[in-house]
């Protein structure tokens, strides 16, 4: 794990430690963690098996982002959830070019048009769905050059589950979490068996 010191940032998700839960079942907490890995490949093939997991109900995948950093630092982060200002100012426009159609015709339409477009682009900018814009600017300094690093914000996690996912990526790196304590630690084992 990385000893840059994660973001202050109030609300979700709680990077405090907590007390050691009990066991290790699904909570309704949600939890943000960040893996590396050697290439963008093992990466990608991790998001797919976070994904996998979320249609089998054994997590609720809210958001996740792929950094990728080049072995000159330069980084690149792809978002899987947050609004993009270009496909929202098509959207927009779209729809509300065709209820201008419907209310004012022609002209209507060409206004509709240029609102929508202005307004879904004004949206991306504003709202933020997924991970925090600090965590993600936080993960694109901390990560190591010439990785890929999938993060992942989730609830409802089956641990067990997660545990038994990450084995299957043996050699990635734990970058941090919000997991509990225990959690943390076990899924940074689970990533280093047969290291």
């Amino acid at each position: 794990m990385t000893s840059l010191p994660p973001p202050e940032i109030t609300g979700l998700p709680n990077t405090e430690p907590v007390a050691e839960a009990p066991d290790a079942s699904p909570g309704d907490d949600e939890a943000l963690f960040g893996i590396s890995f050697a290439d963008v490949f093992r990466a990608e093939e991790f998001l797919i098996a976070l994904r996998g997991m979320a249609s089998r109900g054994d997590l609720k995948l809210n958001d996740a982002v792929v950094v990728y950093k080049s072995d000159d630092g330069s980084v690149r982060a792809r978002e899987t959830k947050d609004l993009q200002p270009a496909g929202t100012a098509v959207s927009g426009a779209m729809w509300t070019g065709l209820i201008g159609l419907l209310i004012g015709g022609p002209i209507g339409f060409v206004a509709g048009l240029g609102i929508g477009a202005g307004a879904g682009a004004i949206t991306a900018k504003v709202v933020d769905v997924g991970i925090p814009d600090e965590w993600v600017e936080w993960f694109k300094q901390a990560v190591h050059p010439h990785t890929s690093t999938v993060v992942a914000l989730a609830s409802h996690v089956d641990l067990n589950k997660l545990y038994q996912e990450a084995q299957r990526f043996a050699g990635a790196e734990l970058v941090h979490t919000t997991l509990r304590p225990g959690a943390s630690a076990d899924l940074a084992a689970a990533l280093d068996v047969n290291r």
